[in-house]
């Protein structure tokens, strides 16, 4: 089992950049995770945003060339790095984690994670 604890939501404006932390520990020794990014705003459903797999990457296309994934083994963190921030990019921000996929379609599909964080909430005004 593993946690994980988001940060780095806020209030920002059309156009800032925020860069978001995932932390995860626990049954992390001798374990290699998958992590992504999904979103949610009220009355729909969570989306995908990203992935990062061994050393591959996975973007939405309403992200693509704005947000990078990226992950810092020594602290055990995965970050997501917004830039150019939309009003539509509004949204609690979740992260999740899984063992390795050999289908990589699956990292986009909430059900392949079995472990969340509690969420951040990012708010852009326009």
């Amino acid at each position: 089992q593993v946690e994980l604890v988001e940060s780095g939501g806020a209030l920002v404006q059309a156009g800032d950049s925020l860069r978001l932390s995932c932390a995860y520990s626990g049954r992390t020794s001798g374990y290699y995770y998958a992590v992504g990014w999904f979103r949610q705003t009220p009355g729909k459903e969570r989306e995908f945003v990203t992935a990062l797999g061994w050393n591959d990457r996975y973007y939405a296309d309403s992200v693509k060339g704005r947000f990078t994934i990226s992950r810092d083994n020594a602290k055990n963190t995965v970050y997501l790095q917004m830039n150019s921030l939309k009003p539509e990019d509004t949204a609690v921000y979740y992260c999740a984690a899984t063992p390795l996929l050999s289908d990589s379609a699956k990292y986009l599909r909430t059900t392949s994670y079995a472990s969340w964080g509690q969420g951040t909430q990012v708010t852009v005004s326009s």
